[in-house]
């Protein structure tokens, strides 16, 4: 087995962890990104265990798993991906580094302009590959929350029909009564690749690309402060050049947060996209791409939209960075240590 496919099934494997550990955090977080602000007495911005009560308590502990199956899909998908090409860039650029060693130029490393370049390689091809599946996610994590808001936006209009006496009191109580007794239907992967194409066709699988590809950055920033923090640390080091679990969880730590903070307003942005548009009957709280979206939340949002729901994020995406990091190296040493043995008894 290659060290590239070693890396990626080591990243596949971490990966999924990961991501069942914080799965309840995403979901709560991609439910505060998608939350437009503009309803009156509404505050999305509640804490995030307020929130995980919540969904708890409105559509018990599964609500907190809406979309988990093709989630981990995705997941297994995207590490797995993303840490092969990953390391065949690497290599390759260790290989260039050696390379120019040997002719007099450089001291044999690679530099912190190569490890961008590296990880955003990996990235865009990630991207390019599994975004369809992460369409689907955002869409089931947050189904329960747009179809809710659908309702509230009804009833809202029947209100305001009665005020205007357009409806009678008798009527307006029918309509309520009708309202309150629509049950959400169950709403699974298949369910939601169908609405993403009746809305938009195929192009619908790959909303927020462009987000998407621009927050390849994320990971790129991630790796260049992972790879410099670890190639400094074994630096210092005379003996033992390897880094433990811990330091690689501490070091994962503060490259992902390093990196969240850079890019979370286009985390926001690709959540929107991806999420159901037709959250209520008012045009602006609609996006038909990219540019529209940005526009649009900046003039009946303001700047603090982009930054919905930041806190939780940090706190979910470090914490998963960080046990993916350890687990992945230290699934790529035990591979190391089965490979080393298999050789001796080969000999």
């Amino acid at each position: 087995m290659s060290s590239a496919l070693a890396n990626g099934l080591a990243g596949a494997g971490g990966g999924l962890i990961a991501q069942i550990i914080t799965y309840p955090l995403q979901t709560v977080n991609t439910r505060q990104q998608t939350e437009r602000v503009a309803r009156k007495g509404c505050d999305s911005r509640g804490s995030a265990l307020f929130q995980i009560l919540q969904v708890v308590r409105s559509e018990g502990l599964l609500g907190l798993y809406s979309g988990l199956k093709p989630s981990l899909l995705g997941t297994a998908m995207s590490q797995g991906v993303y840490y092969y090409f990953y390391q065949v860039f690497k290599n390759r650029a260790e290989a260039i580094a050696f390379a120019n060693k040997k002719r007099g130029r450089g001291d044999g490393s690679v530099g912190m302009l190569s490890w961008l370049v590296v990880a955003g390689l990996a990235g865009s091809l990630n991207v390019l590959l599994t975004i369809p599946i992460w369409v689907l996610v955002t869409r089931m994590q947050t189904h329960t929350q747009a179809e809710k808001n659908v309702m509230e936006a009804k009833r809202e209009t029947l209100l305001k029909k009665a005020s205007q006496n357009v409806l009678s009191a008798s009527a307006l109580e029918a309509k309520l009564a009708e309202l309150d007794s629509v049950k959400l239907l169950p709403y699974g992967t298949l369910q939601a690749a169908r609405e993403v194409y009746n809305e938009s066709g195929v192009r619908g699988f790959w909303k927020g690309v462009i987000p998407s590809l621009i927050m390849v950055s994320n990971p790129s920033i991630q790796f260049m402060i992972y790879e410099s923090l670890s190639k400094q640390l074994r630096t210092k080091r005379t003996v033992k050049k390897n880094i433990t679990a811990l330091e690689v969880f501490v070091i994962g730590a503060f490259a992902k947060l390093g990196a969240t903070v850079c890019t979370y307003p286009l985390l926001v942005v690709k959540s929107r996209l991806q999420a159901k548009q037709e959250i209520s009957g008012n045009v602006s709280l609609r996006y038909s791409g990219t540019f529209d979206a940005i526009i649009k939340m900046i003039r009946y949002e303001g700047f603090g939209s982009f930054y919905q729901g930041m806190r939780t994020k940090i706190v979910q995406s470090v914490f998963a960075a960080s046990v993916l990091f350890m687990l992945k190296e230290e699934l790529v040493k035990v591979y190391a240590i089965l490979a080393s043995s298999k050789s001796k008894a080969n000999v």
